[in-house]
């Protein structure tokens, strides 16, 4: 499950529910709902099964 990281936002997505795709700064997804973009690192789990993991912190907040 992801969470929009716009603190406006916060809301929560399946994967199912966003397109991951790299728009020149790495993988995100736009958050459907207000637009946000939202970083993920792309992993190959022990049974070659694609996985993604939300970035917490990017881009970088102080």
């Amino acid at each position: 499950m992801f969470t929009c990281r716009n603190q406006s936002c916060g809301t929560e997505w399946e994967l199912s529910d966003v397109v991951i795709k790299n728009e020149g700064q790495g993988l995100l997804f736009r958050c459907p709902m207000c637009g946000a973009r939202n970083y993920v690192e792309r992993f190959e789990a022990d049974d070659g099964a694609v996985v993604y993991e939300q970035l917490d912190g990017r881009p970088y907040q102080d």
